[in-house]
């Protein structure tokens, strides 16, 4: 029987992006803004294909997200996954967008759930967590290498201060990380193909949203810059100390 790979990916502002807010600073102002596949996720999907062209997996990407998510859906199927679901909803909240997740695993039985270790939005790295306690599947992240042998996983993560290698057996949920596979780029058949490869859309499940947002903010400029030369020690620490305020 092929494994049956999940792919779960996101869909952010490009990351040259100009991030304003509209609705009294509650919510991203999404005029003119062009949007991508989470950078994580690119790399998720990218290993993903090379364990299909290597072992005859099939690639489901799985995207929670109102319609306007449905180009970077399109991108996916043209890399190389064999169909998508879009679950229609808002990402707001971690825990909500796990659960739709969960929701649709349960219910086709994928081997190997694969998704970044954290979108570049939120920046929360709790998904696939909550996915595999909900599924009740271990999860690790973040995954830098990955081989498949059977059932069983062979994984490299990054942990601190180092590596460190490890095996599981399958089914698993990992949050991925360069260097676990090159990006790939579309390629004019791949486009042609992912018009017509299924794109199933299903109404969330579950609880509702935990969260709400009261308000975001931009960070703060960035201050003017001071060059002190290598042999002024002395100016550098007082300058940390009386107006970095570091030390």
């Amino acid at each position: 029987m092929r494994m049956k790979i999940l792919v779960c990916v996101t869909s952010v502002p490009d990351t040259t992006t100009k991030i304003t807010f509209t609705d009294n600073n509650t919510k991203l102002n999404k005029a003119g803004v062009t949007f991508i596949t989470g950078p994580y996720d690119d790399y998720a999907l990218a290993r993903a294909v090379e364990l299909k062209e290597k072992t005859g997996a099939t690639i489901t990407v799985l995207n929670v997200g109102e319609s306007d998510t449905e180009p970077v859906i399109r991108k996916c199927l043209a890399i190389g996954a064999d169909d998508a679901i879009r679950v229609n909803a808002e990402p707001t909240d971690a825990y909500f967008v796990a659960e739709q997740i969960a929701a649709i695993a349960k219910e086709n039985n994928y081997d190997l759930i694969l998704m970044g270790r954290e979108s570049i939005d939120y920046n929360g790295g709790q998904v696939h967590g909550i996915v595999g306690e909900m599924l009740g599947m271990p999860s690790i992240s973040p995954v830098m290498l990955l081989d498949i042998d059977g059932d069983t996983a062979k994984i490299t993560r990054e942990i601190e201060g180092g590596k460190e290698s490890l095996e599981a057996k399958l089914p698993l949920v990992l949050g991925c990380q360069e260097p676990i596979a090159e990006w790939k780029i579309p390629n004019m058949r791949g486009i042609m193909t992912a018009r017509t490869k299924p794109l199933k859309v299903v109404e969330p499940t579950g609880t509702d949203k935990l969260t709400t947002v009261g308000s975001y903010e931009l960070p703060a400029p960035r201050g003017a810059v001071k060059m002190i030369k290598a042999d002024e020690a002395e100016m550098l620490i007082q300058l940390l100390h009386t107006e970095a305020k570091v030390i």
